[in-house]
């Protein structure tokens, strides 16, 4: 079904660590708005999608957001690597610190730890696609967040890049309602 070349989609190599950082990205594992949740929705929406390219879409993206899900782990792990507990203290992490170590936990900046509650998947197509038009713009604008506040240039390109994939996501979803819409009438749908 699929094949996992072992290496990111983009290159990470993180040099300085940053705690206050990997505690704004975290979200983007484990937030509501972040590829975790982008995944498990797409997946779970694909199996009511009313034709083959619809379904092909969906699983794709949500392919794709896995490999997300692992270049923002990756992000995080690497901020937080070589930093001492007095640095995780100051930068704020000091009470993910002490419950999680350095450990990569699926949770949003508050520490609120994931939940698919947020999710939608509703079984009606035109709605599951409107969701995933939406949770890409909430993506996007979760990376403009984060681009706002990083300095070190190791961090700023990998999360341009997932920001850059939001769009795409985005348009192809676009693509997808749009037959969806326009045949939603029709007996066989391709």
């Amino acid at each position: 079904m699929w094949f996992y070349e072992k290496r990111l989609q983009f290159p990470i190599n993180i040099r300085k660590p940053d705690p206050r950082m990997a505690k704004y990205i975290i979200s983007q594992y484990g937030g509501p708005d972040g590829e975790l949740s982008a995944s498990v929705r797409y997946l779970s929406q694909r199996f009511s999608m009313p034709c083959q390219r619809s379904k092909a879409v969906l699983n794709d993206i949500g392919s794709e957001e896995l490999a997300h899900l692992e270049m923002v782990g990756t992000i995080v792990h690497q901020l937080l690597e070589d930093a001492d507990p007095d640095l995780l203290e100051a930068s704020g992490y000091g009470s993910t610190f002490i419950l999680h170590g350095k450990g990569v936990y699926p949770a949003d900046s508050n520490g609120v730890p994931y939940n698919a509650i947020a999710l939608q998947s509703t079984g009606n197509p035109i709605v599951d696609l409107n969701e995933d038009l939406a949770a890409e713009q909430k993506a996007k604008a979760v990376y403009e967040n984060i681009l706002d506040v990083a300095e070190d240039p190791d961090v700023i390109a990998p999360i341009r890049f997932l920001r850059e994939r939001e769009i795409v996501h985005y348009q192809r979803f676009g693509e997808v309602l749009r037959i969806v819409e326009d045949n939603m009438g029709k007996k066989k749908l391709f």
